[in-house]
């Protein structure tokens, strides 16, 4: 019998090819449009996502993909769709050949209609208008194109991949809601080498816009945080001479609380966004950058502009676990505060009880020397009727068998409690 195969053997290796590049033909534009739901997107019903691809894909008579996958690629009218499913968001991008007069012309965004992108299961995260063109004659005349373009003061640019191309950027949302790109291909340059620099485009602003949303929610926190942290930092700062224990550590125990109802609800969206920033890194190292005409990398711009963002994210992360921690130590020494004092409340307990077992023992050993009266007198009384008869026979009087008989019974009746007490003991 043949060896048998893993069941997921297939699915593995046919996951390293599901995602294939794109080959593009010089020129050509690329529209790009990443959607996420806002809240909860990781959680979304992914057939509606589907259903939604279907609706474009049945507007052009094109094949569907297969139930429940997460990409497809396909032709629609005279534009090549690719679509892909992610964590937090789907991807469609329209590769159309040739490129429109006025550059970076909203029309080309009609590829993926208005009214259907307004029914899609989400909202934009980020719009993309790639123009890919052969490369200029000379650097001045690239140089003046870029200027006429893009804002000079935010322009990313460099050449990239061993000088294969020059890719150009400001990063900024035009009129029409559209981020522009420019790809300008050097002469030999392959169709699929052109098609992996428009992707890692595509990806560097998608993560890019990805992670910045954990900057968003950042400043949420941190404002939350500045509520907390002057609360924590008197609770701590009053240990010794604060509120009383209890009171004390009721009032840690809330915040407490809403700092692991914080970590639970942002830390999703923290790895997340450390996760996006290192693809992004990733994207653009891959790229080869080289300086153009002294005008700044894509490499430096994300230096510059996107970094600090990142390390907001990072400090406000560190911050709420710092905070949590001082928390907990804080509450360590609370409770151990109150289990001293709870040691000295059973201490103090202790001796009184055993101030009042000594009260209750000299009081029993009254009350024993009393019963002891007491009994001996009614013993004597009951001894003197029983020998009454004998003392007359003997001519003793009834005072002289009183007296002879009280240190006798007085002495038996303490003799036996004594012996009752022992026992007990």
């Amino acid at each position: 019998m043949p060896i048998q195969d893993h069941p997921l053997r297939y699915a593995t290796v046919n996951e390293l090819h599901a995602r294939p590049f794109p080959s593009l033909e010089v020129p050509s534009t690329a529209v790009y449009v990443a959607i996420k739901d806002p809240v909860q997107a990781q959680n979304r019903d992914r057939a509606l996502d589907l259903a939604h691809l279907l609706a474009l894909l049945d507007r052009h008579g094109s094949a569907h993909p297969q139930p429940g996958a997460t990409h497809f690629q396909g032709p629609i009218g005279r534009a090549e769709l690719k679509w892909e499913s992610h964590t937090e968001f789907v991807t469609y991008t329209g590769f159309t050949r040739g490129t429109s007069v006025r550059p970076f012309d909203p029309a080309e965004a009609e590829v993926l209609p208005e009214d259907w992108l307004n029914a899609a299961p989400g909202r934009r995260l980020t719009s993309v208008l790639i123009r890919v063109e052969p490369m200029p004659v000379t650097e001045a005349e690239l140089l003046a194109k870029l200027d006429a373009w893009f804002v000079p003061e935010s322009l990313a640019t460099s050449r990239v991949v061993d000088g294969a191309a020059v890719i150009a950027g400001d990063f900024r949302i035009d009129p029409a809601g559209h981020m522009r790109f420019a790809v300008f291909v050097a002469p030999g340059t392959g169709p699929r080498r052109v098609g992996r620099i428009v992707q890692r485009l595509c990806e560097i602003e998608t993560y890019r816009a990805m992670s910045m949303l954990g900057l968003m929610r950042s400043r949420d926190l941190g404002a939350r945080l500045n509520a907390l942290d002057p609360k924590l930092s008197a609770l701590v700062s009053g240990l010794d001479d604060g509120p009383a224990p209890e009171a004390a550590l009721h009032e840690l125990l809330t915040i407490s609380a809403e700092l692991e109802s914080l970590a639970v609800q942002f830390s999703f969206r923290f790895g997340a966004t450390a996760a996006y920033e290192a693809i992004v890194n990733q994207r653009i190292e891959v790229l080869r950058e080289a300086r153009l005409g002294g005008r700044q990398t894509f490499g430096e711009f994300m230096m510059r502009r996107y970094d600090p963002a990142m390390r907001t994210v990072k400090s406000s992360e560190t911050r709420l676990r710092g905070m949590a921690e001082r928390a907990e130590r804080a509450a360590e020494l609370l409770r151990t505060r109150v289990d001293v004092e709870r040691s000295a409340q059973s201490q103090r307990l202790l001796e009184s009880m055993d101030r009042r077992a000594d009260l209750q023992l000299r009081l029993q050993r009254t009350v024993e020397g009393l019963s002891t009266v007491a009994i001996s007198y009614y013993a004597v009384n009951l001894a003197a009727y029983l020998l009454e008869p004998l003392a007359h026979r003997f001519h003793i009087s009834h005072g002289a068998l009183l007296a002879g008989l009280v240190p006798v019974v007085v002495f038996g009746v303490w003799l036996m409690v004594r012996r009752i007490r022992n026992h007990l003991d």
